[in-house]
């Protein structure tokens, strides 16, 4: 299953850290969950607080049952980056882009390169697709370059 939803990057993985840590041992609801984050990892908003546990899920942190959500796993450095690229909605591709560029690229230009893959319901689904997809590659290169998949350089990205 890939996950489309990546909150904005952090400055550091010490957030991604407060936020497994306060996610509960023992399964609960998600409100429960989305409180919790709010509360113990100064997640600003519920719907903020629903994106960090999807984004958990994408990474293999934490996991959902029928009795809830739970943390899982450590956030080992080489299970993270492997799980961002499989398990994270067009992270893979535009680390691909990357990879395949002679220089660096801004946010943008990825999406550009990118901007024929964007499913066709994604299209449809609103007038500002673009827009909600630009802002998706950004935040999944953010993301590249705190997990150490990807450099700043240039005012763009290079694959690392």
């Amino acid at each position: 299953m890939k996950f489309k939803v990546v909150p904005p990057a952090p400055d550091s993985l010490d957030r991604l850290d407060a936020v497994h840590r306060a996610l509960p041992r023992v399964p609960d609801a998600e409100e429960s969950c989305c409180v919790r984050l709010m509360r113990e990892a100064d997640v600003p908003a519920q719907d903020d607080a629903k994106a960090w546990l999807t984004f958990c899920r994408a990474l293999g942190v934490a996991e959902e049952s029928e009795r809830g959500y739970r943390r899982v796993g450590s956030l080992d450095p080489d299970a993270l980056r492997e799980r961002f690229r499989e398990r994270v909605y067009a992270a893979d591709e535009a680390l691909a882009v990357l990879a395949d560029a002679e220089g660096p690229l801004t946010a943008g230009e990825v999406f550009d390169r990118l901007r024929d893959r964007v499913p066709a319901w994604e299209r449809q689904r609103s007038t500002d697709w673009a827009e909600t997809w630009r802002e998706r590659v950004a935040r999944i290169l953010a993301w590249a370059v705190l997990l150490g998949l990807a450099a700043p350089e240039d005012g763009g990205y290079v694959s690392v």
